[in-house]
């Protein structure tokens, strides 16, 4: 009996840990997934610098919001695979694959830790030459 409730507050506090740990929000993955311009606007900072197919701005986060909602119109999405992801100090990135109607592009995007959250402050574009 000791064993398993040992083992039940191990795992609490891991789980509970690995929530805290996260650096790259789940929310920000699930809105490339999805191909909503809405949900990501949830996690775009204040500033961001915005690189779609060798086309670059910086752009205010209503101005950010229209151009990916503009992207994800054009590019219908099916999916998006993460292929690697990262931290250090007070930023992370995460790298994947956007799968679209119109074929595979290259995510990089890039956060910044405001006030204990990880916002993005950079995302880039490219189509990928498979």
């Amino acid at each position: 009996m000791t064993k398993r409730v040992l083992l039940a507050i191990a795992g609490i506090f891991f789980f509970v840990g690995m929530l805290l740990a996260q650096d790259v929000p789940a929310g920000a993955i699930a809105a490339f997934k999805k191909g909503s311009s809405q949900e990501l606007n949830n996690y775009l900072g204040d500033k961001v610098e915005l690189i779609i197919q060798n086309r670059s701005a910086q752009a205010d986060k209503k101005t950010t919001e229209g151009a990916m909602g503009t992207f994800f119109a054009d590019n219908k999405v099916s999916g998006f695979n993460v292929n690697h992801q990262g931290k250090r100090d007070g930023s992370s990135f995460v790298i994947g694959t956007l799968t679209t109607a119109n074929g595979d592009f290259r995510v990089n995007c890039f956060f910044k830790r405001v006030q204990n959250k990880y916002l993005i402050h950079q995302i880039r574009i490219d189509k990928t030459n498979e």
